[in-house]
């Protein structure tokens, strides 16, 4: 049972809640997030590293990021780091569900440009009609380059009105993705393509292959009488991201002592693209990424393959992931002992079919973490009858054979265009996170 008792969000809370709004209003897109977080981290004092450089000793000590498309590496290897020293690793996803553009995106009927989409991920896809859509991503340019891409709400899905579908109160929304889901942009004719060229500052001409999906233009909000809660798109898991950003800069600027067993961790971050798509490609959490850079940061540092194991069985990873705090009007749908709280901490995610990858061990190990940080924690388990969600948890444990611990925040409306979460937790979670990447 949780010690704490959850009350208005304290000053610092509260500034952390708003922090996160404003990180998830710069990541309208994973690779918005990856630049976010690098901006974040450049100020902060951290060097970007490039994939095809060669990385030495020197290049691979202190504070340091990689970007691989929409992902972002992060570590901080203390004074003396070296072959021995283990990682301590927080992992999440920078993707959430979307519509997103169809290669050729020109539709139109009834006097009315539209956009053509699909869907991305598992959206609640009510809660992406009638409001304002952004859209941003990435366009590929002739010659190599690429270029983000951010507009302001420029598209809007409207519902049929209740006088032409009078059995939807009765029989609920139908939708169709293909028919009912395209966005309208303006008066016919509009190009697209040059609307996004546009906002991106490139030619029209220049756009050979883009990667855009559209997005809440809402801004997050407190809310609540006592402003408890946060609305925000997004929140799945853009709350993670900027956790163990901000939890890496804390441990980063902070002293660390070596643990009584060994020299102290090399503390890293991850953030995955892909993970509501399943995490398989080349910056998803089911391709090489974070194990190339693992294999060529110990390499650098001088060891081997059989030291780069011994490590691997030492190392620990935190897979920090948002899930479903048990909802007012829909009890029944919950675990009936189980029942996690908006504001009363992250969760501990566990599953007897390994879809989460905690274990006793893991388990053990985030208690001591969120003690030592004096941040409350709790339980997180599916009702039986309730398929149960995945993280990159799993997958990262069967790609490096770490320790792996599935948490997360509660939240409402989960794949909701704008979900809720409480005020107090982003920054627990930070804390948290920065608690288990002290080792």
């Amino acid at each position: 049972m949780n010690p704490f008792s959850v009350t208005a969000p304290s000053p610092r809370a509260r500034s952390a809640a708003l922090d996160l709004g404003e990180f998830v209003t710069a990541s309208p897109s994973s690779f918005h997030a990856a630049r976010e977080a690098a901006r974040r981290l450049e100020d902060a004092g951290f060097t970007a590293l490039r994939e095809t450089d060669p990385w030495e000793a020197d290049d691979v000590a202190g504070d340091h990021f990689v970007v691989r498309d929409g992902s972002l590496i992060a570590w901080s290897a203390p004074a003396g780091a070296d072959t021995a020293s283990p990682f301590r690793i927080v992992g999440s996803h920078t993707d959430s569900p979307a519509l997103k553009l169809k290669p050729n995106p020109q539709l139109g009927a009834e006097g009315l440009a539209q956009v053509g989409v699909e869907i991305y991920g598992g959206p609640l896809l009510n809660s992406w009609l009638d409001r304002e859509l952004r859209l941003a991503g990435r366009l590929a340019l002739t010659g190599g380059a690429t270029v983000l891409v951010d507009t302001p709400g420029i598209l809007r899905v409207p519902q049929l009105a209740v006088h032409l579908d009078r059995a939807v109160t009765k029989d609920g929304l139908q939708l169709d993705p293909q028919r009912h889901l395209q966005p309208i942009i303006g008066f016919s004719p509009v190009d697209v393509l040059e609307v996004l060229a546009h906002h991106a500052g490139v030619a029209r001409r220049e756009i050979v292959g883009l990667d855009v999906v559209t997005v809440d233009a809402q801004a997050p909000a407190l809310f609540g009488a006592d402003e408890e809660f946060l609305a925000s798109g997004r929140l799945d898991n853009l709350t993670s991201v900027h956790a163990e950003v901000e939890a890496l800069i804390t441990v980063a600027g902070g002293a660390r002592r070596a643990p009584a067993a060994g020299p102290a961790p090399i503390a890293l971050m991850v953030a995955n693209d892909h993970e509501e798509v399943g995490s398989a490609s080349r910056s998803g959490a089911a391709g090489p990424f974070l194990e190339d850079v693992l294999v060529r940061l110990h390499a650098a540092l001088g060891g081997d393959e059989s030291s780069r194991r011994r490590v691997f069985a030492s190392s620990m990873v935190l897979s920090a992931d948002a899930g479903h705090a048990a909802h007012p009007n829909y009890p029944e749908r919950h675990d009936p002992v189980t029942r996690p709280r908006l504001g009363a901490g992250p969760m501990l995610k566990i599953n007897a079919q390994q879809r989460y990858a905690t274990d006793g061990v893991g388990v053990a190990a985030f208690v001591a973490a969120c003690e030592a940080a004096g941040v409350p924690h709790q339980h997180f388990v599916s009702h039986n009858a309730m398929p149960c969600g995945s993280t990159i948890g799993p997958i990262t444990a069967t790609r490096l054979g770490m320790t792996t611990i599935d948490v997360g925040i509660a939240l409402l409306s989960m794949h909701s265009a704008r979900e809720m979460c409480a005020s107090a937790d982003p920054l627990l979670l930070q804390q948290a996170c920065a608690a288990f990447l002290r080792g």
